[in-house]
C-alpha cells in the first residue's frame, strides 16, 4: 500500500478540519486518519466514515455518534477504540 499523501494545511480549518466537506476524498481520508493517529483505515473504520458522510450530506451538519453507529451496525464503544474521540472520526471523514 503507498504512503498517504501529504495534507495541504489550507485545507484544514484551525481545528484541522476540512474547509470543504466536497474536497474530501479516499486519499485524504488515509493521510488524516495517520496524521491523527489512528493508523491505517479497515473496513469498519470505513463503514463509520460512510454513515458519518452521508448523514452530513442529507443534513449539513455533524451526526450524533449514536445515529451513525446505528447506520455503520457498530457498537460506541467500538468507534472510541476505531478513532479515539468523534473530533477525530469527523476530521478523518472531512466534516
Amino acid at each position: 500500500m503507498n504512503a498517504p499523501a501529504a495534507i495541504d494545511p489550507a485545507l484544514l480549518d484551525d481545528d484541522g478540519l476540512l474547509r470543504d466537506f466536497e474536497s474530501w476524498n479516499e486519499g485524504l481520508a488515509r493521510a488524516l486518519a495517520a496524521d491523527s493517529g489512528v493508523g491505517e483505515l479497515t473496513e469498519t473504520h470505513w463503514k463509520v466514515i460512510r454513515a458519518m458522510r452521508g448523514n452530513f450530506a442529507r443534513s449539513g451538519s455533524a451526526p450524533t455518534m449514536h445515529r451513525v453507529c446505528r447506520e455503520a451496525g457498530v457498537d460506541r464503544s467500538e468507534v472510541n477504540e476505531l478513532f479515539g474521540y468523534c473530533l477525530v472520526a469527523w476530521r478523518v471523514a472531512g466534516l
